[in-house]
């Protein structure tokens, strides 16, 4: 598999494994997604609200753009219904980013500054490879916060969705 067909499928992979665990924490009992739970972020919705900021700000890099970000999450958030649907627009956003790509303008270099201070660079493809991984350990602390209601997490695993929902790759 080509690194272009990597990066196309896991923006898929991304999109399918954000719609599930957004679904799951939707369905949990009223409450829950905002309980204080002890974790880097103070309760599930905050951690996807990161999620969320982050994949905003890697969007402002890869369009040259300022995010506007002070932090890499903010102190408040919007409603879990809001937040998911904002981040399936983002989700599309990668998925149609990921497509207009080639093998070339993966290899090309993107220079921005860090929130926390510092210059960085990366490659366009490492930064769609980012945005699905950093994703990926979040979604990690979500399902922590599942056992402690206690509810069962939704699966997320790429094997799961390789079997659930195979994406055509243009």
């Amino acid at each position: 598999m080509t690194a272009l067909r990597h990066v196309r499928l896991l923006a898929r992979y991304k999109a399918w494994a954000d719609d599930r665990i957004f679904e799951a924490a939707a369905a949990l009992p009223e409450g829950e997604p905002t309980r204080p739970r002890q974790s880097i972020f103070r309760d599930l919705v905050h951690t996807l609200n990161h999620v969320y900021v982050i994949d905003r700000v890697f969007q402002a890099h890869l369009e040259g753009l300022e995010h506007g970000y002070a932090a890499r999450n903010t102190a408040g958030y919007p409603p879990i219904a809001e937040l998911w649907g904002a981040q399936q627009e983002i989700d599309r956003w990668y998925v149609a980013f990921a497509d207009a790509q080639s093998d070339a303008s993966l290899d090309q270099r993107v220079e921005f500054e860090y929130i926390g201070g510092g210059r960085g660079a990366m490659t366009r493809g490492e930064i769609l490879l980012h945005i699905a991984n950093h994703a990926t350990y979040h979604r990690g602390f979500v399902a922590d916060f599942f056992c402690q209601i206690p509810a069962r997490p939704p699966v997320t695993d790429l094997t799961v969705f390789l079997r659930d929902a195979p994406p055509a790759l243009p």
